[in-house]
């Protein structure tokens, strides 16, 4: 994973590390090794950094780009329910078992079984690889899509 985009973007705005740390409520330790690839930065923190600079998932790790930031709602708290469903959507899609899915992403069976029904969250790593395998938008994957209220 290619993390450039986040270090341009708090550059950009003449951010330091620290301020980012503060900003995201982590060490600027943990955010450092996120800059670095040390470590992958958790769904919930990249949803908080999306909505700060105002940048999609799909544009900080290069899926798009385009910054369609407007299409969602990154107010949105991260959901693993909805989450684990759209995973099984996409598994029932692709016409694939658990099983075969956990093979795909060098996984086991309880891992996909655990982020469908919704008991642990999607690690980055896993929600970046499914975006790429299936051509999905990472966004959307996270639910982060903006309701659409059709006039009656």
């Amino acid at each position: 994973m290619d993390f450039s985009k986040i270090i341009s973007l708090r550059k950009n705005q003449e951010l330091s590390q620290r301020t980012m740390a503060n900003l995201l409520n982590v060490s600027k330790s943990t955010y450092a090794r996120w800059e670095t690839g040390e470590e992958i930065i958790p769904l919930k923190h990249l949803v908080n950094l999306c909505n700060y600079f105002k940048v999609t998932m799909n544009y900080i790790f290069n899926l798009s780009s385009n910054n369609d930031f407007n299409k969602y709602d990154y107010t949105k708290k991260i959901n693993k329910k909805e989450i684990g469903e759209k995973i099984k959507s996409i598994r029932k899609k692709e016409n694939l078992t658990q099983y075969e899915l956990a093979l795909l992403f060098n996984t086991s069976q309880s891992t996909i079984s655990a982020y469908e029904s919704g008991k642990t969250l999607l690690l980055t790593t896993f929600a970046y690889q499914l975006s790429k395998k299936f051509n999905i938008s990472l966004d959307s994957l996270c639910n982060l899509d903006k309701e659409v209220i059709l006039n009656k």
